[in-house]
């Protein structure tokens, strides 16, 4: 499969799992919660097997970062689930991004060398632009907590930035 088959893949993937079609969900904050913290660990996990797998030195320390990034923001989300007594929900966005993620991975495991590298920051830009899109359209406007409401508006710019160092790394990587 050709790089420019895998994002266009990899981005509907991730982008149809945030937005439902023109009806959004109305999720709750437990399920708000829930893909919060769904959609940082689908990127640690992905970011781990990048780590074994990307060649360049660059992808290798975004993959550290975005490591490092989404597991304080998930204990961030997990301290603040604790304190206001909400268990995260499973939901039917949560479980779409989760089978994003197989099908993300499986795109990505027959991938070696550069061609790993590439693939792998092609969905990373796709992925990041579907999480902004998302705590833009679906989750901070469906959110209730003032204090939920707040770490996704904090946590917003570094997203933003991921997303911006993604595309430039890509765009250091060739075709």
């Amino acid at each position: 499969m050709r790089t420019a088959e895998l994002v266009s893949i990899l981005s509907l993937t991730a982008t149809a799992a945030f937005a439902q079609g023109p009806a959004q969900p109305d999720l709750n904050d437990a399920e708000v919660a829930h893909v919060a913290v769904t959609a940082n660990s689908i990127d640690i996990d992905l970011a781990r097997f990048a780590q074994s797998r990307a060649r360049n030195s660059e992808v290798r320390s975004f993959a550290n970062t975005m490591i490092t990034d989404h597991t304080a923001v998930n204990a961030r989300a997990a301290a603040l689930a604790s304190r206001l007594g909400v268990t995260p929900q499973d939901n039917q966005v949560s479980q779409s991004l989760q089978s994003g993620s197989r099908d993300a991975r499986a795109s990505l495991q027959s991938q070696r060398g550069a061609a790993f590298d590439r693939a792998y920051m092609d969905r990373e830009v796709g992925y990041h632009q579907a999480v902004l899109d998302a705590i833009d359209q679906l989750l901070i406007p469906t959110t209730e907590n003032a204090e939920l409401r707040a770490l996704l508006t904090e946590v917003r710019p570094a997203i933003a930035a991921h997303l911006e160092h993604a595309r430039h790394i890509r765009s250091t990587l060739g075709n």
